[in-house]
């Protein structure tokens, strides 16, 4: 990937823990490096092709100026997000600031925050079978696009399938959903539970009836094993109601341990049953 790097970018602001530095201000020097595809840019030399970097410069200065944090790690995480938003064409942002007059009492050159951002891509499950299926599923995905963190990309449709698991139960309607975020697994983990918490989802039966179900399945090539989550999902090859859906939004996409599509996936369990 193409950089566009720009080196110690001074803005004066009022950032700091102390109360003198919110009030009095001081020197902030901002080093970017933007991940961006500048082949395009390269062979028409047209800077609406590129990423404008005194534009950027400007935006900096403008909210680093609007916004006071106590801390330079919220600073970096906050403008990096809004950088982020502002430059679709940006897929990630290495970021340093550095305080070259921190109040510390002793001599120094400067003191500085590094932080690395970027774009993620996810897929996600959606199911229900109580109440108002249908509106449960919508609730979710206006949930997440109402997010400054998270983008949905596509729906697929939802379809109507058996219940999975043995539990007599109401079918289910299940769909699927592709997800642009800058959360981590984690993060993203905790607001699912928050929309299925809004949603009344309790959790009283395995594979029990539900008003929202919503389930990470997939998280860049990301390969993730915690107890509270695993990435893949570690059941979705196994689980036609999520690959049926999934395919109408990503029937290319790998699964990062199997090395199939999720149109093989399938396939495949369509032969095995």
């Amino acid at each position: 990937m193409d950089r566009i790097i720009i080196e110690n970018l001074e803005v004066f602001a009022k950032h700091g823990v102390f109360p003198e530095e919110n009030t009095l201000g001081q020197k902030f020097l901002f080093t970017l490096t933007l991940w961006t595809d500048t082949r395009r840019a390269g062979i028409t030399d047209e800077l609406d092709d590129s990423v404008n970097y005194g534009e950027v410069c400007h935006r900096i200065q403008e909210y680093a100026t609007a916004h006071t944090f106590r801390l330079l790690e919220a600073l970096a995480e906050n403008l990096v997000e809004e950088l982020l938003r502002k430059y679709p064409s940006v897929s990630r942002i290495d970021l340093t600031i550095r305080k070259p007059w921190a109040p510390v009492g002793l001599p120094l050159e400067s003191v500085g925050v590094s932080i690395s951002r970027k774009r993620h891509l996810a897929y996600l499950a959606l199911g229900s079978n109580m109440g108002d299926r249908r509106a449960y599923l919508d609730g979710a995905v206006k949930a997440l696009q109402a997010r400054k963190d998270c983008r949905v990309l596509q729906v697929s449709d939802y379809l109507v399938t058996e219940p999975y698991g043995g539990v007599k139960q109401e079918d289910f309607l299940n769909g699927a959903l592709s997800l642009e975020t800058f959360l981590e697994p984690e993060e993203l983990l905790e607001v699912l539970h928050a929309i299925e918490a809004a949603a009344d989802r309790r959790r009283e039966v395995r594979w029990g009836p539900r008003t929202l179900d919503l389930d990470i399945l997939l998280y860049d090539d990301l390969v993730l094993d915690l107890p509270e989550l695993q990435i893949p999902h570690r059941e979705m090859h196994l689980r036609s109601f999520v690959l049926d859906p999934l395919c109408q939004i990503a029937p290319w996409k790998r699964h990062p341990l199997l090395g199939i599509t999720v149109e093989e996936m399938a396939e495949k369990l369509r032969q095995n049953t």
